[in-house]
Order: C-alpha cells, then sequence, then structure tokens
C-alpha cells in the first residue's frame, strides 16, 4: 500500500475508501508526484511547492505564506492522506496521494511519519526542510532517512534554528534564518482596558494531531481573570474545542490579530507565542510538568504559573520582552515569506540547474 499504510495517521482503523486512495497513490506518485516541474527555474512560469506536515491535515501552518506565494508568483499545495478533515472554504490548496501535481521542491515541516513518508516516495522532487511550527531540541526518528537530501533548511529565528538542528541531527550545518510569516503584517497594537487575551493549545486528541497537557490549568486561570474583572477574549488553536470556551468572547480573527486588542495574554506556551510577543504584548505561560517546552518559548513569557490562583498577580505585572529576547525567539519581523521564497526559488533554481 502507497504511503505504507494510511491508518497510522488516524486514530481509527482501515476504511474502505483509504484502502482505495492507497491503491492509486502508487501510479499517482510514480508518475505525477515525481517529477519535478523545474517552474522556478524557467521565466514566466509559476513555482509550484509542496508542503507535507507532521499534522498532516494541518492547513494552517501553510495559511500564512498565501499572500506573499500569490505575488511571488507560486502555488503551495499541502499534501494530506484524504479529504477527510479539509473542509470546503479552506484556503490551502490540498493534494491527496493520488492526484499530486507536478512540482519544484517538496517541504518538510517536521519529521514525522507523513513528511518522512512523502519525502521516501517523492524521491525525485528537490527537498527543504522548513520550520513552520515548533518541535523539541531532540533528533526525531525518522530524521535520519531523508536530512541528506535537504537542499536547504529554514527556521523564524536564532533559537528555533538551534532547536531545528538538533531534532533534524544536522550538526549544525546552515539553517537560514528567515522570521515568522505571520508577524509580516501585523495590525497596529491597540489594547483595550482590562481584555486579557487567553491562548488555547488542544484539549483533545484527534485525527488531525494530539492535544496538550495543561488546559484544565487555562481553564481554571481563565476563571480567576473573569472573576477578578477581566474581560477575557479567547484565542482558539485551530484544533481547540471550542465548546470549553464559550462562556467567554472568542475572537473571530486569528489569535495574532486578536492580540492587538489585548493587555496581556495568557495561555499553553505554543508556536504563536513569540508572534505575540512581536505584537509588543506581555505574556504569562500556563505550564504542566508533562509539558515538553522550547525554552525559546518560554524566554517570550514573563511569568510561567503551575497554579490557577497566581494568574491574576502574573497577568497584572506581565511585561513586554526587549528587543534581543524577542530577536533571538521569534527572528527578524517583515518581509519574512519573502526571505523564505528566496530560499526555496533558489533551492529549486539549483536542482534544476543541476538536473
Amino acid at each position: 500500500m502507497a504511503f505504507d499504510d494510511i491508518s497510522r495517521y488516524r486514530n481509527r482503523g482501515l476504511t474502505r475508501r483509504s484502502l482505495l486512495v492507497g491503491a492509486l497513490s502508487a501510479a499517482g506518485l510514480a508518475v505525477v508526484g515525481g517529477t519535478p516541474a523545474n517552474a522556478a527555474g524557467r521565466p514566466g512560469r509559476k513555482g509550484r511547492v509542496l508542503i507535507a506536515t507532521n499534522e498532516p491535515w494541518g492547513t494552517y501552518h501553510a495559511a500564512p505564506l498565501l499572500p506573499e506565494a500569490g505575488r511571488q508568483g507560486w502555488d503551495v499545495v499541502q499534501l494530506v492522506p484524504d479529504l477527510s478533515q479539509i473542509t470546503p472554504d479552506d484556503p490551502v490548496t490540498v493534494a491527496t496521494p493520488d492526484n499530486i501535481p507536478e512540482a519544484d521542491l517538496l517541504v518538510v515541516t517536521g519529521a514525522g511519519d507523513w513528511p518522512a513518508d512523502c519525502a521516501a516516495r517523492l524521491r525525485d522532487l528537490p527537498l527543504v526542510a522548513g520550520s513552520l511550527a515548533y518541535q523539541l531540541p531532540q533528533e526525531a526518528p525518522r530524521a535520519k532517512e531523508f536530512r541528506d537530501r535537504l537542499r536547504a533548511i529554514t527556521a523564524s529565528s536564532p533559537a528555533e534554528a538551534k532547536v531545528f538542528d538538533d531534532y533534524l541531527g544536522t550538526g549544525g550545518r546552515r539553517i537560514e534564518v528567515v522570521g515568522t510569516p505571520q508577524t509580516d503584517d501585523l495590525p497596529r497594537y491597540r489594547p483595550e482596558e482590562g481584555t486579557v487575551l487567553v491562548l488555547t493549545s488542544v484539549t483533545k486528541d484527534s485525527e488531525t494531531g494530539g492535544s496538550a497537557p495543561g488546559t484544565q490549568l487555562l481553564l481554571d486561570a481563565a476563571a480567576q481573570l473573569a472573576a477578578a474583572g477581566k474581560h477575557v477574549l479567547v484565542g482558539l488553536h485551530p484544533r481547540e474545542d471550542r465548546s470549553l470556551w464559550e462562556q467567554y468572547e472568542i475572537s473571530p480573527v486569528p489569535s495574532v490579530l486578536a492580540s492587538a486588542r489585548a493587555e496581556s495574554a495568557i495561555g499553553i506556551p505554543g508556536t504563536v507565542f513569540p508572534v505575540v510577543a512581536a505584537m509588543g504584548v506581555p505574556l504569562v505561560g500556563c505550564t504542566d510538568p508533562a509539558l515538553q517546552i522550547p525554552d525559546y518559548l518560554l524566554s517570550v513569557c514573563t511569568h510561567t504559573i503551575t497554579s490557577a490562583d497566581d494568574a491574576v498577580s502574573a497577568v497584572e505585572t506581565a511585561e513586554p520582552v526587549s528587543r534581543k529576547v524577542l530577536y533571538e525567539a521569534v527572528g527578524p519581523v517583515g518581509g519574512s515569506a519573502k526571505r523564505l521564497f528566496k530560499v526555496w526559488r533558489k533551492a529549486g533554481d539549483q536542482a534544476h540547474a543541476a538536473a
């Protein structure tokens, strides 16, 4: 079965549909997806990049790239096992194993099963690694399968680059620091008095990915803040259970945009933390003994708490981080997607020249 066994990316067994997808994918990958389009090296033609992430259906990692992709003349296509978790209004173009288009590059954002399997099957495509979500500073078991093929590696910040190097086991190889595309168009910071942004993580495992410990602490902290008269504005993780937070105002816009309203923010430290810090928002982290969090995500927090009783005082005394800490954690602000596509285009051009 192509891609070995698509059921590995789900929390349920094989279905008749997934067996059919697997049967079709072998031919699709060998004939269509296995040949570079070489568009990046040809004037007047678009380039196309395929992206595979550790969260196979997590298109929200690719979405911030779309505005600059349009300006730069790139098509961004995310590889997904099937369409079961893709909504009709998702702005990110996706491709399943049986309809992978010709492309110039494959970008893996991690070394989990899905990106590693995509890299293994698309051996004729130039390969790039890009850190679009945080990883842990320990070598991923499957990184060794493809790291020697990598034509370029990118990360948002110096600190993230060090973690990504450990994660990939690349031994100090050059990693291009490009910044975070989410910082390219930050709104003006206009905090509303008494408003605290709660940055959720994921409460329950799903077919799209796993959960994070600490949600109960964050729920209790939000209750303490509301009792103290704070206006709680919730920035939902794309995979979070909305029903847990409906007693508060749930932001209709993404968390980064919502942070423009917040005097401070509190949450389970994750990829969005450095971006919110770049807005100028003071941050408080809710930590749990079971959480594994890279140090650079904690560095943008004025305080970290393990008890909800500390939430109000921590939020009220939190301060924005220094420029030095911010650069180390978030990287250069502005123009990040442009820098990222420049690296990708160079990798594609070099592959085309060598072919």
